[in-house]
């Protein structure tokens, strides 16, 4: 026998009906409302975008939001505890690393990296780029403009892949000038995420993966890792490619490069043949917890925004410490200061350990230019130089990557003891070395307690680097943004 609502509960279910209707109708009126605005953005699309654009204006014409967005890179008002997006002098905050950069275009310059819209800018100036003024053309490769500008794969259209990699830096100043923007990351036509770069596309391949096959979320981080990644120039035509052959892990690239006996430099002091680590972002992102659970690197770098109704992806793209309600707290329910404080606490516990290998490693090769002078032979010092390079690897490796200790903070840790574990195993074998040839002493250590001491203890006339530069900067810069603004290669509001 079947049991009748009560007066009251009939009045409470249509009552509880109500409100449901009402919500249901709420959220279709905003799904209704954002599709129509987001159709009403591609039907009245100012300009035609057609072929590679690389200037991020024109996008902005057709995206005001996204490149409104873009351009607050500029700002360098945000610091956290240990990094922000505001440039300083790395080498002046850790001298250690002269010494261990010896030998090497790092040691005169190296300041943390800013926003996407000073790429040009800071690759003008650093020391590293253009002086000393050996040819018109400058000493570097066209390579290093590679993760610089849109302009990169408009002028690999012109040239072919390979003549560009083969080409002279500053024989392309008046052409890559636009920094980095959208047509790096976006197809004009329709604004989805591809691949410009092929670097990526051939490690892919080389895998026996097809990066096409991608799905959105995937190419959310992968259009990032066509440049936030560890990358080597091949042979005299310095091709790029990315290591990743046998893995994306430290001993996996490092076996990479042993097979094919690369070395980036020849340390000035322990002879050492040098792996230089660039910035392997998204390969120890991918070990870290977040990457697992398939977290992509627009999810915190890049996060939404809503504004008239639409919901974009901020293209501020910043630390994710820098609006915490739009990044962690997505996902995570604990407070603004406890999920900063969690951060802070993982880069504390990596950059004491990274501190104290980078000292103990310049002590090594400060030892082992003392164990050559003492008269150390190549069969003496073989084992030594090995357990330097991978000391050198991996505290590069663990250090360049600016996001590690939050991206993979077990790894990273993982990887900066061992490095530590082979500089000590290092330490130990130049003493034997040195007792070999009658000496059993301490080694005598320089003061290298500033940055301007550590770069006069290994030969470096930073004043004449700096006046070189400024000869550069002052002749051919100007002259670089004049042609690009008369061909119409830049927008004329430098």
């Amino acid at each position: 026998m079947e049991k009748k609502l009560k007066s009251w509960q009939g009045w409470l279910l249509f009552a509880a009906t109500l409100v449901v209707v009402f919500v249901l109708g709420l959220i279709a009126a905003s799904v209704t409302e954002r599709r129509a605005e987001i159709v009403s953005i591609f039907n009245n699309k100012k300009i035609e975008i057609k072929g590679i654009e690389p200037r991020n204006e024109i996008f902005g014409e057709n995206y005001p939001r996204e490149y409104e967005t873009w351009a607050q890179t500029a700002d360098t008002s945000f610091r956290s505890l240990y990094n922000g997006n505001n440039s300083v002098d790395v080498l002046e905050e850790r001298p250690n690393m002269v010494i261990l950069w010896a030998g090497y275009a790092f040691s005169k310059d190296y300041n943390a990296p800013r926003g996407h819209a000073y790429a040009i800018s800071d690759i003008y100036h650093t020391l590293r780029t253009g002086a000393p003024m050996t040819a018109v053309e400058g000493p570097q490769p066209a390579t290093c403009w590679a993760c610089k500008s849109p302009d990169v794969p408009r002028m690999m259209q012109e040239m072919g892949v390979e003549n560009f990699y083969k080409a002279k830096w500053a024989a392309l100043g008046a052409e890559i000038v636009n920094p980095i923007g959208c047509a790096d990351c976006h197809e004009p036509a329709n604004m989805n995420l591809h691949i410009s770069r092929p670097a990526l596309i051939e490690a892919f391949q080389r895998r026996g993966m097809d990066v096409n096959k991608a799905s959105q979320q995937e190419m959310r981080s992968l259009v990032c890792a066509q440049c936030h990644v560890e990358y080597y120039m091949k042979n005299e035509g310095k091709y790029l490619a990315f290591p990743w052959d046998k893995g994306l892990t430290v001993e996996d690239m490092e076996k990479y490069y042993d097979e094919i006996q690369f070395s980036d430099f020849t340390h000035k002091l322990s002879r050492t043949p040098v792996i230089k680590a660039q910035h392997p972002d998204y390969e120890l992102a991918q070990m870290g917890i977040h990457a697992q659970r398939n977290v992509s690197c627009a999810d915190c770098h890049m996060p939404y925004k809503s504004e008239g109704g639409v919901k974009f992806s901020d293209h501020h793209i910043q630390s994710p410490l820098a609006a915490i309600d739009r990044t962690c707290q997505v996902c995570h329910r604990e407070s603004e200061e406890t999920l900063r404080n969690n951060v802070y606490d993982r880069q504390k516990k990596a950059f004491e350990l990274r501190d104290r290998l980078e000292t103990e490693l310049a002590k090594a090769h400060i030892e082992a230019a003392f164990a050559w002078e003492k008269g150390a032979t190549e069969a003496q010092m073989k084992d030594v130089l090995k357990l330097l390079r991978q000391a050198m690897w991996r505290w590069d490796f663990g250090v360049a990557s600016h996001g590690a200790s939050f991206h993979a903070p077990q790894e990273v840790m993982r990887i900066l003891g061992h490095g530590l574990d082979k500089t000590m195993q290092a330490r130990l074998a130049i003493a034997k070395v040195l007792v070999s040839h009658g000496y059993t002493g301490d080694v005598p250590m320089p003061d290298i307690s500033t940055k301007e001491k550590a770069q006069k203890y290994i030969g470096l006339d930073i004043p004449a680097e700096k006046a070189a530069k400024e000869k550069f900067l002052n002749a051919v810069v100007p002259e670089w943004l004049k042609k690009a603004k008369e061909n119409k290669k830049i927008i004329d509001k430098i």
